[in-house]
């Protein structure tokens, strides 16, 4: 009987989109910007660090949605949409898990 590695089983799309976040957790060698807002008063270094990851691994997201689109002149998905609205308006790991689930849906995400 084969021995079950964690090599012989893939990631799966959470995974792979917190490892994601991860990486856009590194410095990219800026300055931190300052808020002005007073909701960002409330929060934590930490809770604007993972707030800035999980938008930047978003914006990323677009990037290669609006890639694919001008490749293959798709019209845009009502279900990527909504998914990117969700996550407009409530921005966590979850709501970004279903963003991604869109793209790969449609084999746009390489990682």
């Amino acid at each position: 009987m084969p021995d079950p590695s964690p090599r012989a089983v893939p990631p799966t799309l959470t995974d792979r989109v917190l490892a994601q976040i991860h990486e856009a957790r590194r410095p990219v060698g800026r300055r931190p910007r300052r808020s002005r807002a007073s909701a960002a008063l409330a929060r934590t270094p930490e809770q604007l660090q993972e707030a800035r990851s999980l938008r930047r691994v978003f914006l990323d997201l677009g990037d290669a949605y609006r890639q694919y689109r001008r490749r293959t002149d798709a019209p845009v998905s009502a279900a990527v949409r909504d998914a990117a609205t969700r996550f407009r308006k409530e921005p966590s790991v979850t709501s970004l898990v279903s963003v991604a689930e869109r793209l790969d849906e449609l084999k746009i995400l390489t990682w």
